[in-house]
């Protein structure tokens, strides 16, 4: 009887015991995130490089030194 009660003590303490749940936590958020970040490139990937390009065009033209956006 006493082994069983060593037994369901242990048992109760291993599922009480949380030091493994916050990396777990952490794992997930941070693949939420990466995954989110890969969903708004591919949906404002051209948004994104036509701003760039814009911008770029027009420091370039703006320039006195005569250089080019590749």
């Amino acid at each position: 009887m006493i082994d069983y009660l060593r037994i369901m003590l242990a048992a109760q303490k291993a599922r009480m015991d949380e030091r493994g749940a916050s990396a777990v936590e952490y794992g997930l958020l941070i693949a939420g995130i990466a995954a989110l970040v890969v969903v708004v490139v591919f949906a404002f990937g051209g948004t994104i490089k036509g701003v760039f390009s814009d911008t770029c065009s027009t420091i370039a033209s703006n320039a006195s030194t005569g250089t080019t956006c590749e």
